[in-house]
């Protein structure tokens, strides 16, 4: 995601997006179907959003007769690492280890979650050290 179309994406955006990733392409109607397991929106609610995220160059649309179907021209990596970005500049000024120390200190942190992060950063240090 490059920062022409940068700026935060919303909760409601991301799953949008996710249920885009997930079908590859789908028109209004079958996004609205997927949300609506987990969200109670209108399906010009779901149409909107999907134009806005078009504007924003994050989604594009193709004509199929009558419908119109959406695909996502990012990937969910771009986002979640431009999430990821913008919340270590703008919450901890850029300081990626106040970042990780917060996550360390959820209470929903357990005993595998700690060997999992410990195997990446050790991973993470033979690569530098290539």
């Amino acid at each position: 995601m490059s920062k022409s179309n940068s700026g935060s994406v919303t909760g409601l955006q991301l799953d949008v997006l996710r249920a885009l990733w997930a079908a590859g392409t789908a028109s209004a109607s079958q996004v609205h179907e997927t949300l609506s397991e987990r969200r109670q929106l209108a399906p010009t609610t779901v149409a909107t959003l999907l134009k806005r995220l078009e504007k924003r160059g994050l989604v594009t649309h193709e004509r199929e007769g009558r419908q119109h179907m959406f695909r996502a021209l990012v990937t969910e990596e771009s986002v979640v690492t431009q999430t990821l970005d913008q919340v270590t500049d703008e919450v901890f000024s850029g300081d990626v280890a106040a970042f990780a120390a917060k996550l360390l200190t959820r209470k929903d942190v357990k005993a595998d979650d700690l060997a999992k992060i410990r195997g990446l950063l050790e991973a993470r240090e033979r690569e530098l050290d290539s």
